[in-house]
């Protein structure tokens, strides 16, 4: 039931989203979760439920980290109250205000549900999905796609000025190695993988030279 409600409500919250931080990303992270779950042994409650709200408290959804931990909050204090739920609720907490990229700034999980989460949401950020969901939150922010010969030196990370591109380099390239889970990092490999590949060729289109020595 519990489970039911809070897909309930991601969906009222996420719904409508365009930046590549919809309903469909939270069900593919939370599948992927249950499985790493699965094979790391971790508490798939636990995984399941951190995996679908891990989104609703993202910042670059609210008008502040905090405002969004609050919505959080507020749904867990209100679907699971009682003393035999507080640790739960303080471990799901403590997962999603952590999980997020952030940089690179951002503490190591602590407890294996954080780790198995955290691998969830990195592995729906590289390969091809990953591709796709970095140009669909790009265009929503109005970032250029390539600008050849920028100096990104100075802009902040989350600022308008990158480019999707860019964004590769700063984050999606580092993801591969900052794997928790023995089976994130094999197919974060795979992943890995294709955003090279996917780069290699769209350089080539850029610049008009794929049709050389075809």
């Amino acid at each position: 039931m519990v489970i039911k409600q809070a897909e309930l409500f991601v969906r009222e919250q996420l719904g409508s989203d365009r930046s590549g931080h919809d309903w469909w990303h939270i069900d593919r992270v939370r599948k992927m979760a249950l499985e790493l779950a699965g094979l790391e042994g971790a508490d798939p409650f636990v995984c399941e439920l951190a995996a679908l709200l891990h989104d609703v408290a993202d910042e670059k959804l609210n008008e502040s980290k905090e405002a969004g931990l609050e919505k959080v909050d507020s749904w867990l204090s209100m679907h699971l109250s009682g003393n035999p739920y507080e640790p739960v609720i303080s471990h799901i907490r403590s997962i999603i205000s952590t999980m997020s990229y952030n940089g690179g700034s951002n503490p190591p999980m602590t407890t294996l549900e954080g780790k198995v989460v955290q691998d969830a949401d990195r592995l729906d950020a590289i390969g091809a999905i990953g591709i796709a969901r970095a140009f669909a939150y790009g265009g929503s922010k109005g970032r250029s796609m390539h600008e050849p010969g920028k100096d990104f030196t100075g802009i902040s990370y989350r600022s308008e000025e990158n480019t999707t591109v860019h964004h590769f380099y700063e984050k999606l390239l580092k993801l591969k190695d900052l794997m928790n889970t023995e089976h994130a990092r094999r197919l974060a490999q795979k992943r890995h993988q294709v955003m090279e590949q996917f780069l290699e060729q769209f350089y080539k289109e850029w610049e008009a030279v794929d049709g050389r020595n075809a």
